[in-house]
């Protein structure tokens, strides 16, 4: 973001335009290469997956130009779908559906970990020209394909038939099933309208804060600490929380039923939109600082959570597509969301646009609550 900012100068509306290609992207595919990964493989569609991330990083950062971004986005996009679902499920079959939230938690652990062990080489890289450590993180994911080619097992997943897998008619009955058993499942139906709220959220902050702390903060003055520094800082602070944060939850995770998860997940998500509405209207830059890392903190807690919860509701036959569809309903969410936000700030200001953020992600809360009564009943 820091990138899309100083290097190809882009304003807040393109900035959050870069965002809602991606999303379109995902919202056209998604729910197709779910079906993909449920009639085929899990192992093949997540690995198609990670390579398409490399190859969509690789792009962006070789060329600084908006049009060029757009079409990153869609690469990385459509790399995206194929890896959404078909993960989630290929853990959930490998390890056993009652197993995957642990999985889950730890699978967090390690990605934060491994962000932060990524940190003072971005910076590093970052410091020379700011789209090295962006050209540097493609080249590593098409390495992980490779690796996945090489290593990843796929032993828990049985897939169609050479003849259902070879007619149209297979794959509209995988997504027909995926959709009546939502439609029989008022509780995903609620989490349905969970990701909406998310997801018209999620995309003007994930767009917006890196200019907005540029914009309204000088960063405290320690030594000649540049700005990609402080943002290294940050990142690295609000990994470091989540680390912990999910050792503490991973511990408990025996004790936790499914009650104290939704009330958990109410009460993340109620800290989510305090630490939203602070950094929107804050003007300490250590407090701005301090808001972010409770967002990302408690963003990426709720991440394994949610995954786990839907879980307990979905049957594995459907699995990635039912997943393909909670994120095809972020990713609306963002598609209309995000310029909305992205306009806002544009026309007024970006803490305007970060406020509005907030307000939209209130109802999350809420709803949390809402999926406990529908689970008593």
């Amino acid at each position: 973001m820091v990138y899309f900012v100083t290097i190809v100068g882009l304003n807040p509306l393109q900035l959050v335009l870069v965002g809602t290609t991606l999303e379109a992207t995902i919202f056209l595919f998604e729910v197709p290469t779910g079906v993909v990964a449920d009639l085929y493989s899990r192992r093949l569609s997540t690995i198609i997956g990670v390579f398409l991330l490399g190859l969509g990083f690789l792009i962006e950062g070789a060329v600084p130009m908006f049009a060029v971004l757009l079409l990153a986005q869609v690469v990385w996009g459509l790399g995206w779908t194929f890896i959404s679902g078909a993960r989630s499920a290929w853990i959930a079959d490998e390890v056993g559906q009652e197993n995957v939230a642990p999985v889950y938690l730890r699978g967090t652990q390690f990605n934060q970990l491994g962000s932060l062990l990524g940190i003072p080489l971005s910076v590093a890289l970052g410091s020379v020209r700011l789209n090295l450590p962006i050209l540097a993180g493609g080249g590593l994911y098409v390495l992980l394909a490779l690796f996945l080619v090489l290593f990843m097992p796929e032993e828990g997943f049985e897939p169609a038939s050479t003849e259902e897998r070879k007619t149209w008619q297979a794959m509209f009955k995988t997504l027909r099933d995926g959709v009546g058993l939502i439609r029989k499942r008022p509780i995903l139906i609620t989490f349905l309208v969970i990701g909406v709220f998310i997801g018209l959220s999620s995309e003007g902050y994930d767009r917006l804060w890196t200019a907005h702390i540029l914009e309204s903060f000088s960063f405290p003055t320690v030594g000649n600490l540049s700005s990609e520094t402080w943002f290294g800082i940050m990142r690295g602070g609000s990994m470091l929380l989540t680390c912990m944060t999910t050792e503490v939850v991973r511990r408990r995770l025996d004790e936790i039923s499914f009650d104290t998860l939704a009330r958990a997940l109410q009460g993340i998500y109620g800290a989510m939109v305090a630490g939203v509405f602070l950094l929107a209207l804050t003007d300490h830059v250590l407090l701005a600082i301090l808001a972010y890392w409770v967002i990302e903190t408690m963003r990426h807690t709720s991440f394994p959570l949610s995954e786990a919860w839907v879980n307990q509701h979905i049957e594995s036959r459907v699995r990635a597509t039912v997943l393909a569809m909670t994120s095809q309903v972020d990713a609306v969410g963002q598609i209309i969301g995000g310029p909305i936000v992205g306009t806002i700030g544009t026309l007024f200001s970006l803490r305007s646009a970060l406020a509005v953020t907030g307000v939209i992600l209130s109802p999350v809360v809420s709803l949390y609550g809402r999926t406990k009564r529908q689970r008593a009943s």
